[in-house]
């Protein structure tokens, strides 16, 4: 049976949908509102990133391309990033990825002068510069003093801290330089230098992969010349660099706290990442 609404009745019922609908919307928003906000970029899972050869905290030839990129990769993993390194000449990693051609570089010590370009991560590795000698011809050090009239062996143009240049340039020591860590390490098993400094881990990487017919007759002095810090820096052109900076600072954190930070440096001592350890393989 058809029956006929009035006008009075139709109104009524317009008003109540209408009312209904304008609830479900508010209650929508509001639970849009309290819910948690993705921080994450959603433009990509990958990031890619610039890098140079530095065995062995990264090269394309190492297990996990190195201890440093092994890191860098399982932090971002922990919050679902993945990481695609992309191995360059240094300068040619620092402009591609200013020209946005990469969503970070690694790993880089801190310069004034490139904060106009990057924002700088938490520190991800202590370099640690020591002297390296010849068991049969004891090396002992305490200050510069203790250097006095030793031939040391060096790199071409490269600085081992402001105390130590101004320490050469007053004659205190000399030093002969020569273009490769390989180089000055024959020089020393030849007892053409009296030591040189090195980072510990690229040294013993070197000697281990390099050099092996005489790395048990060279050691390291325990006490630093220097220790440099280096770091990951995000592009600040790019609009997901601060994001980025936020996540792998909060991850580098917890693996600092937790004690997981350590294990990487500790396996990279036992050898692990030498090009024919296959401990580390997937």
């Amino acid at each position: 049976m058809h029956v006929m609404l009035s006008a009075k009745l139709r109104y009524l019922i317009f008003t109540a949908s209408f009312c209904l609908m304008a609830l479900v919307s508010d209650y929508s928003n509001a639970i849009e509102a309290i819910q948690p906000k993705n921080e994450q970029p959603t433009h990509t899972t990958t990031l890619n990133i610039s890098t140079g050869e530095w065995p062995p905290f990264l090269s394309e030839s190492l297990p996990h391309q190195g201890v440093i990129a092994h890191l860098i990769t399982d932090l971002f993993a922990q919050a679902n990033i993945k990481v695609n390194f992309t191995f360059l000449p240094w300068p040619r990693a620092y402009h591609d990825t200013i020209n946005d051609k990469y969503a970070a570089t690694a790993v880089w010590m801190f310069e004034q002068q490139r904060t106009e370009d990057y924002f700088y991560s938490e520190p991800v590795l202590n370099e640690c510069f020591v002297f390296f000698y010849h068991k049969k011809r004891p090396f002992d050090w305490q200050n510069l003093n203790d250097l006095k009239g030793l031939l040391l062996g060096g790199g071409l143009a490269y600085s081992y801290g402001e105390e130590f240049d101004k320490a050469l340039q007053a004659g205190l020591f000399d030093m002969s330089r020569v273009s490769t860590t390989e180089q000055n390490f024959k020089r020393l098993a030849m007892g053409r230098i009296d030591a040189f400094a090195e980072e510990k881990s690229v040294g013993y990487h070197i000697l281990a992969g390099q050099l092996p017919t005489i790395k048990n007759a060279i050691v390291h002095h325990p006490r630093p010349l220097l220790i440099n810090k280096s770091f990951v820096m995000f592009p600040k052109n790019n609009e997901y660099s601060k994001q980025w900076l936020e996540i792998f600072n909060q991850q580098l954190l917890k693996f600092k706290q937790n004690g997981r930070y350590q294990t990487y440096f500790d396996a990279l001592d036992n050898g692990a990442y030498q090009p024919t350890n296959s401990a580390l393989a997937d």
